[in-house]
């Protein structure tokens, strides 16, 4: 019975834990991103995903995801106006978006906010569109290269996440 009775503790612990909505850290290039509830960390899958944070949101049918991606070796991944087209891109026609710049201690997060319909897929593969979707994406520097961040979903959904978004985004930097 005793060998019964330390997991139960364990897991009763965990569950406290999520419920009142510790942070958890996912570290990516050296860097240690925090997040709290909604957020929780689920498996990578892919090429050059260095972690996924996963949230249940009102407003979306099937959780969303952040993902987080890492290239190697300098400047991996393309410089930051590459990507930024890259990711209005992936829209049909021109995208509603906008443009910030985020202090980070003395380095600059670049986040990029896109609201149409977004061509959803693999880079190579078929797309589906969908309608009112949003993209939210930062880069993210890492000492030689850069952290490519991209969250997608449903527009009222992921208005919703904005702001988690950036405090994820701007984490390893808060003093």
């Amino acid at each position: 019975m005793k060998h019964l009775l330390i997991p139960a503790l364990i897991a009763l612990l965990s569950l406290t834990s999520a419920v009142r909505g510790e942070e958890g850290k996912l570290e990516v290039n050296g860097l240690a991103f925090k997040f709290a509830t909604p957020w929780a960390e689920i498996q990578s899958t892919g090429m050059f995903r260095a972690g996924t944070l996963s949230a249940k949101v009102e407003g979306a049918e099937k959780p969303v995801e952040a993902v987080f991606y890492s290239f190697p070796g300098p400047g991996g991944g393309g410089d930051i106006e590459a990507n930024v087209k890259r990711w209005l891109g992936q829209f049909q026609g021109t995208p509603e978006s906008k443009r910030e710049e985020l202090a980070a201690g003395d380095k600059k997060i670049t986040l990029v906010t896109a609201t149409g319909t977004y061509n959803d897929g693999p880079p190579m593969g078929a797309k589906t569109p969908r309608e009112n979707y949003t993209l939210i994406a930062a880069i993210v520097p890492a000492g030689e290269s850069n952290i490519f961040v991209k969250l997608t979903g449903p527009k009222d959904a992921i208005s919703k996440l904005a702001e988690d978004f950036k405090k994820i985004v701007l984490s390893p930097f808060a003093k």
